[in-house]
């Protein structure tokens, strides 16, 4: 054949045909969308996400980098419709090529909304979101549990507005995945472990605002039913004002944010003071009424018409009631004198855990990136500083200083 008379000069290596079609595809099939059927799902130890998109007729192995993959790991599942963006990538080593993933959209995004309505009537009609299950909140909780990860900004937020409302209280954190394939799993073991304590006098279930998907962890009817279970209140504080949940329906109490969650757990500080106060005055006010009353009815009885005969013994008796008058007033005063110190030492406890006493002395408090700064090895030398002073903060850039 003429083929095999021609040059080998003419020919193109295996390399060399395979780096012509790495860049025709490459170059064609960029940011483009193709809509099927996942399959052989598989996360790698690396983080990156493996599977398969595929029709009745015809595969295409795709890959999900890590980066991204963090991102919508949730929305991998075997079987799921999904729409896929991204590129053709080719493999010259092994010939081959695959889609690299940019983003996922789950073709049943209306479908959550629907499987949500759903679920939402079924309990609703078992029951599970009567009022009349709900247990209410200790007024003065002194541990609580909280249900989150660690590294989420909404557990940080719990733990400032417990820092400066009810510093008393303990926290307890049960780490637990708040989106992806295992959170619901972890979610309900943290409520059936918290569940169980006997010092937990009420627990927080909370994660950041995010999509249908990331809070679907929170609209499964485990979770529900995990909540509904729990012998311990639960505050649910899922998402954003407008961010509504299985688990809100569900809960005993349901906050619109995280931080508005510890709000509703615990009282205000100044709130238990001022109530101290309040009741140490109405004892005192109490205890003078009873005083005045006994008088008056002493009086009355030694003016009676038909006690005059016995007026002797009705002075004996006035001396006596008097001389008990006393010894209850020295009594009661000694008791209210004992209640006031109580009092105070209380308040004198309270007020040496409020973090801002030492703002009134002089001193002042550095802040970066919103964080607390209490060590040297915590201070950031590329960031802004903010210096608190009792009236004020003043923030410095490090680079200009």
């Amino acid at each position: 054949m003429d083929l095999f008379k021609k040059s080998k000069q003419n020919i193109p290596k295996v390399s060399e045909l395979t780096q012509r079609i790495k860049v025709h595809l490459e170059q064609y099939f960029t940011n483009i969308n193709v809509i099927g059927e996942l399959s052989n799902v598989k996360k790698s130890s690396n983080g990156h996400i493996y599977c398969i998109i595929k029709d009745s007729d015809a595969q295409l192995p795709c890959v999900m980098w890590r980066t991204q993959a963090q991102r919508y790991d949730s929305l991998f599942i075997d079987g799921k419709e999904v729409i896929l963006r991204g590129s053709i990538q080719v493999y010259k080593p092994q010939g081959k090529y695959q889609f690299i993933i940019e983003e996922i959209e789950a073709v049943g995004v209306g479908n959550l909304q629907m499987e949500f309505e759903r679920l939402k009537k079924k309990l609703n009609s078992e029951g599970l979101f009567d009022a009349s299950h709900k247990k209410p909140l200790p007024r003065i909780p002194t541990k609580i549990g909280v249900v989150s990860s660690r590294t989420t900004a909404a557990f940080q937020d719990i733990l400032s507005t417990l820092s400066n409302r009810w510093p008393l209280a303990e926290i307890s954190l049960y780490h637990a995945s708040v989106q992806g394939s295992r959170a619901a799993e972890e979610i309900c073991q943290a409520l059936d472990f918290l569940g169980k304590s006997k010092d937990i006098q009420v627990i927080i279930v909370t994660r950041g605002g995010g999509s249908i998907e990331d809070l679907w962890p929170f609209n499964e009817e485990s979770v529900a039913r995990a909540i509904y279970s729990c012998p311990i209140p639960v505050i649910s504080g899922i998402g954003h004002e407008i961010d509504f949940s299985i688990s809100d329906f569900v809960a005993d109490q349901r906050a619109a944010t995280p931080t508005q969650a510890a709000v509703l757990a615990t009282p205000s500080r100044d709130d238990i003071l001022a109530d101290l106060d309040e009741y140490a005055e109405r004892i005192h006010r109490r205890l003078e009424q009873l005083c005045t009353q006994a008088k008056q009815r002493v009086d009355y009885l030694t003016k009676s018409y038909a006690l005059k005969k016995v007026q002797e013994r009705l002075h004996i008796s006035a001396m006596r009631v008097r001389n008990n008058r006393q010894s209850i007033e020295h009594d009661l005063s000694q008791l209210i004198q004992q209640n006031r110190t109580n009092f105070t030492k209380l308040e004198h406890r309270l007020e040496r855990m409020n973090p801002s006493e030492a703002l009134d002395k002089g001193y002042a408090r550095v802040w970066q990136d919103g964080q607390w700064i209490r060590h040297l090895e915590a201070l950031k030398s590329e960031s802004f500083v903010e210096i608190e002073f009792k009236h004020g903060r003043k923030r410095f850039n490090p680079e200009t200083q």
